[in-house]
């Protein structure tokens, strides 16, 4: 008998085992040959739980481990097909039509481009002190083209600090001094509309409708810079997110000092990210997540 537990403390108790996990192989996924081909994966760690609480196991039927360990799917699958997995998240309001994918091996552009495109790239931290999450190197966040004063030791891994990709948290943690630079940055912007309450942000608005001039509204650009000239700008809707009808919050949560901050799945959102284990490298493009 195991437990597991989540940041979010979400928690499941259960038995776990090893077995064998048979996936199917796509031409069009990089797996190669016809849609019926399928490939078996030995010594995949599977658990079955007898019970589980908290927000990451509401409404789900399971959970697929991504992190960088010797026993995680991911590792697993990409071990068998060149080291590489990757993923597309669809906007978390989307239809339910919509879906997200997730692929293992080299990723749906592969074959219009050997290697990432430029501009797109940043080195993946595969560093013990954060296993088995994937870190990377921010040199730096800014609002409306303006870098914000952060100390760089909040993304310094050795300091105690660093920035983890996370597939498995929703809302993006900064660590409190990014968190509050990041917020004044962008309330200060949007200062003239009247604030609202909504758990579980700190910093929530009653926006006006189309009609209203909602359209019109511009909300502050925000940008992550990466180390290797990576940028991730992701769009207004993935920070500045609807919580409630007529309700928009800044969607980001304040984390510990010392601690890491997390880029969590909204924040994802819209783009196509790459992880590449053998070389340690993440690439990421902007896209609909269209299949």
């Amino acid at each position: 008998m195991v437990v597991g537990r989540y940041n979010d403390n979400s928690a499941a108790r259960g038995v776990v085992g090893t077995d064998s996990a048979t996936v199917a192989l796509s031409g069009g996924r990089g797996g190669g040959g016809g849609g019926d081909r399928k490939a078996k994966l030995q010594g995949v760690v599977l658990g079955c739980t007898t019970a589980h609480a908290g927000q990451g196991f509401e409404a789900s039927a399971g959970v697929l481990s991504l992190g960088y360990s010797n026993i995680s799917f991911a590792s697993r699958a990409a071990s068998r097909f060149g080291g590489r997995f990757s993923y597309c998240l669809v906007d978390h309001l989307a239809p339910r039509n919509a879906t997200s994918y997730l692929t293992f091996g080299a990723g749906p552009d592969a074959a219009s481009s050997s290697a990432p495109a430029p501009g797109s790239r940043t080195p993946l931290l595969l560093d013990a002190r954060v296993r088995p999450f994937y870190a990377v190197a921010v040199d730096s966040v800014s609002v409306d083209g303006v870098a914000l004063d952060i100390p760089a030791e909040v993304w310094d891994v050795g300091s105690n600090g660093g920035t983890i990709i996370d597939s498995g948290t929703s809302l993006t943690v900064l660590a409190t001094p990014a968190y509050k630079a990041v917020v004044a940055a962008l309330s200060e912007q949007l200062a003239g509309l009247p604030r609202g309450a909504m758990d579980p942000f700190d910093y929530s608005y009653n926006w006006p409708a189309r009609g209203d001039g909602g359209g019109d509204l511009a909300v502050p650009k925000l940008a992550v810079q990466f180390a290797g000239s990576a940028r991730l700008e992701p769009p207004a809707k993935s920070y500045v997110i609807d919580a409630a009808p007529g309700v928009k919050c800044i969607g980001v949560q304040e984390g510990a000092w010392p601690g890491v901050s997390v880029i969590g799945n909204i924040l994802q959102q819209e783009h196509l990210w790459e992880f590449d284990l053998n070389n340690r490298w993440l690439r990421f493009r902007q896209t609909s997540c269209t299949q």
